[in-house]
Formats: C-alpha cells, sequence, structure tokens
C-alpha cells in the first residue's frame, strides 16, 4: 500500500473511532446522568449526535441539558470532520494517484548516474532484479499502462509512457544517467529509442536487446555500446551445458539470483587505493583483507586480462574484477566503502 493511501486510511480510522468515542461518552452519559435504561441512553445518543430533531424520551433536567448541549456541540465537529474525510476520500481516487504519481517523479529527479531500463518484458525485469541485488539506483519505463500494478508490487521506480517520445526519457533522467537498457520485443523501437537516448546524453552507456542478427550492426551504427540476442544466448548456453555441464553448472552459480548472492564485484581502481602513489595487485593485498580473488582486469583503454599477474601496476580509471563468496563480497564493498 502506497504513503497516500494509507494516510488516508488513517485519518478515516481516527474519525470512526472519534464517532465510536463521543457514542460511548453519550451512551453513558445519559445512562448514569439522567438515569435512562441503556436502550434509552443508546436511542438518545444516536439522535443527539444525528440532530434529527425528535422529542427527548423523557424530560431533561438542566445537568442533563447541559450535558446534551456538549454533546450536541462536540458531535457536530467529530460527524463533520468524519463526513469530509469520507467525502474526500471517494472524490480523491484520481488526485491520489497524481499524487503518488508526482511523488515518485520527485524521487526519479534526484538520481544521479543511475541507469535507465526500458521495457519491464522478460528481459526488463530480469534486469531489474539484477540492479537491485546490487542495489542500484534505476528507472523503469513503460508503454504499458496495466503493467503499473506490476510495478508498485515489485517496488519499482518508473515512467509510464511511450519511449519514443523525448518527454518521457527525460522524465526517467535519461540525460543524467550513465547506462540505458533498451529492452523492448522489436527491433525498429530498440533503434528508434536509442537513436533518441544517444541524442540525449552523448556519453550514457547503452545496452539493446536485439531478436534478429541482422539488426545487430544497425543498432551498434544508431549508437549502443553493446548489443543482446537473447535467443543466441541462449542456444550457445544449452550447447554448452551438453559439451562442458560442469563448467556451465560453476559459471552459473556466479550468477546474481538474490540480494545476498553477489560472487563477482568489478571496483574501479580509484575506490581501491590512492592513485598517485601506484601500487601492484600484490601490493594492494586485497586477498589478505577480504579474502577475494582477483580474476580480471581492464585497463584504462578497455582491455581485458584474465587472470592477471600479482605484479600488473593498477593504474587509474582501469577497473578490478573480484571473484568471492558472498560474504567475502560484502566486506569488500565494505572495506573499501563500495557503493
Amino acid at each position: 500500500m502506497n504513503l497516500v493511501s494509507r494516510f488516508f486510511r488513517a485519518r478515516i480510522y481516527t474519525a470512526l473511532l472519534l464517532l465510536v468515542i463521543i457514542l460511548l461518552i453519550g451512551v453513558f452519559g445519559y445512562r448514569f446522568i439522567s438515569d435512562y435504561t441503556w436502550i434509552d441512553a443508546l436511542y438518545m445518543s444516536v439522535i443527539t449526535m444525528t440532530t434529527v430533531g425528535f422529542s427527548e424520551v423523557v424530560p431533561l433536567d438542566d445537568e442533563s441539558k447541559i450535558f446534551t448541549i456538549f454533546l450536541i456541540l462536540a458531535s457536530v465537529v467529530i460527524v463533520g470532520y468524519a463526513l469530509s474525510i469520507i467525502t474526500e476520500y471517494i472524490l480523491s481516487k484520481n488526485d491520489v494517484e497524481e499524487l503518488k504519481h508526482k511523488r515518485m517523479q520527485k524521487m526519479i529527479d534526484s538520481f544521479n548516474d543511475h541507469i535507465v531500463i526500458c521495457g519491464y518484458g522478460r528481459n526488463g525485469k530480469q534486469a531489474a532484479r539484477k540492479l537491485m541485488a546490487y542495489k542500484k539506483q534505476f528507472v523503469v519505463i513503460e508503454k504499458n499502462k496495466d503493467m503499473e500494478e506490476r510495478l508498485q508490487m515489485d517496488d519499482v521506480p518508473y515512467v509510464i509512457g511511450n519511449a519514443n517520445e523525448d518527454e518521457v526519457l527525460n522524465a526517467a533522467g535519461v540525460d543524467r544517467a550513465s547506462s540505458f537498457i533498451s529492452a523492448l520485443p522489436n527491433d525498429a523501437d530498440n533503434l528508434f529509442v536509442v537513436l533518441s537516448a544517444r541524442q540525449l546524453n552523448s556519453t550514457i552507456n547503452i545496452i539493446s536487446r536485439a531478436s534478429n542478427e541482422s539488426s545487430y550492426d544497425k543498432l551498434k551504427f544508431a549508437g549502443a555500446n553493446n548489443v543482446i540476442l537473447p535467443d543466441k544466448i541462449g542456444g550457445d548456453h544449452m550447447a554448452s551445458l551438453v559439451v562442458v555441464p560442469g563448467l556451465m553448472e560453476f559459471i552459473d552459480n556466479l550468477s546474481i539470483v538474490g540480494k545476498s548472492d553477489i560472487n563477482v564485484e568489478e571496483v574501479p581502481v580509484d575506490k581501491l587505493y590512492d592513485t598517485q602513489n601506484l601500487k601492484s595487485i600484490k601490493e594492494l593485498d586485497v586477498r589478505r583483507k577480504t579474502g577475494c580473488t582477483v580474476i580480471g582486469f581492464k585497463s584504462e583503454k578497455g582491455e581485458y586480462i584474465v587472470n592477471p599477474e600479482a605484479d600488473l601496476i593498477l593504474v587509474p580509471n582501469s577497473k578490478v574484477i573480484f571473484l568471492g563468496r558472498p560474504e567475502q563480497i560484502a566486506l569488500l564493498n565494505s572495506v573499501y566503502n563500495i557503493m
């Protein structure tokens, strides 16, 4: 349940509680002040609170009249408050949705260097799960309004709209984002969205989905840094499970399947130490401090080295890839303040 709905329900519960309290005060007041029976006391309380104007069960003495005046004044205020809250709740359904969207948009506007996911189908949803496991800020753009309830259930920041429109991309903060994932089912839509995202942010890292191999070069030409062919990857993976099943099972175990199962972490060298005084992998001694093992290195030119030597110098603007158990990766993030 969202914050606005909880707010309205809390006010309604408060109004109902006040009505019950004033009713009980009336019943007990008439019972002991006017010496009415319980039924007569309840009857007098109800007709007084609703101000219907019926006559008293028996004539009131001075104490009962003063009590009745108090009950009428209190009831007018409380009943009026309850009616206004209930009416506001009934008439403001659309306003609640608008307030919810404004609150969501305000949160998205505060994001910087986040990831934008275009499409919340199978691929988009899986990408969101991975990013949530890494605790990364991201926004989903979804055209289908029927998916809004699913996005809310998954607690995912989102923008409802057509990603082909620049206004929608701007609402998701593409101009401030670090990465963009286009996971639409249609290659033509992906192509147009990639072009738009690249135009709005020339430095953004764009990953696009493609259904057909013929679309690969077109998407790269449009500005995608990487193009993923899910069907090809799936076929290769199934064949690998036949050829090298043990190896593929091990690699699958390195995948992120939950918030506590991260086994691989890529860390910029600048987060590991002060690069003004260059150090090697051996000098950094991360394995002794955290238990994580260095399995890869990405140079400042984007070149990868698998299983780098211990005397490799960790230069600025490069990255180190670590392998470890979830608790070791967590310790790595803690020791080096990696967000």
